[in-house]
């Protein structure tokens, strides 16, 4: 269990990128939603003892992680939204160099982790290239290869399905699922279906506050009979947003559907099935 406890953290400019967090979060897959600039990577960075907080305490079981970093990082596997890499390092020995840093001393037990890991990234093909020729989808790929090097009991992944076509993202999301039952992993990003699709337990945050927090189908069923939908022209949209709730729009066939937070069915407006979006949306308005 994670326990973040009254986290604050003020940069020097005077930003407060997080206000008074709390969380508990449990073994298994832990989403974290929120826009960009909703202080999730500053949170990621403070949980990864990368920045200290304001203010708050962070315990992963019986470890305060801010007393006793060190000890946090032989238990952490780290996926940051960016990260740079040697230019003219393979990435088989550049995995090999990270699963030292590890601590894993023996040659071929490395070996045997290196291989493993460069399969289940579908990287093998790959292994004797330069990472720094490596695509944006197959660095992210690296990336998440290197953050499972010693079978870590927390993982933070900060945007980890960017720049992944859709067969990539399963694969990846498939990886987490299969690790899931026995560590603590946090998917903090702002593609909702990466968390509906995973995550027994999500919180959303926003303005460096959590803003709402429980379990996806929990949530989604308060919503149930509040969201509806219609079709409009665009210039129509302004009036609309007026009028209604409006939480969200898009456009179909040069059309603008818009769905709407409202405890009652206004006129010309149709029931929506209300999905983890329409709570995301519902909860940024």
């Amino acid at each position: 269990m994670l326990e973040i406890t009254g986290v604050s953290h003020v940069y020097a400019n005077g930003t407060r990128a997080l206000d008074n967090v709390n969380l508990s979060i449990p073994r298994g897959m832990y989403g974290l939603l929120g826009p960009n600039g909703a202080g999730k990577s500053t949170l990621m960075r403070t949980i990864a003892t990368l920045q200290t907080p304001t203010d708050g305490a962070i315990k992963f079981g019986d470890l305060d992680i801010l007393a006793q970093p060190e000890e946090l990082r032989k238990r952490l596997g780290y996926l940051p939204q960016d990260f740079g890499v040697y230019p003219r390092v393979t990435a088989m020995d550049m995995l090999d160099h990270m699963a030292v840093l590890k601590g894993i001393a023996d040659k071929g037990e490395r070996k045997a982790v290196v291989e493993t890991l460069l399969n289940q990234t579908n990287l093998w093909n790959h292994r004797s290239h330069f990472i720094a020729g490596f695509s944006g989808g197959m660095r992210q790929r690296f990336g998440i290869a290197q953050a499972l090097i010693g079978n870590p009991e927390l993982i933070i992944v900060d945007e980890p399905t960017a720049g992944l076509d859709p067969e990539e993202r399963n694969r990846f999301l498939n990886l987490l699922a299969g690790i899931s039952d026995n560590v603590v992993i946090i998917l903090s990003t702002h593609i909702v279906d990466d968390v509906a699709d995973l995550c027994p337990r999500m919180a959303v945050l926003a303005g460096g506050k959590v803003q709402l927090e429980g379990a996806p189908l929990d949530l989604i069923q308060q919503t149930k009979g509040r969201i509806w939908k219609k079709t409009i022209g665009r210039d129509e949209l302004e009036a609309h947003q007026e009028q209604y709730q409006v939480i969200s729009t898009r456009l179909f066939a040069g059309r603008t559907i818009i769905h709407i937070l409202s405890d009652n069915q206004p006129a010309g407006f149709d029931p929506v099935e209300a999905g983890l979006e329409d709570v995301y949306f519902t909860t940024l308005a």
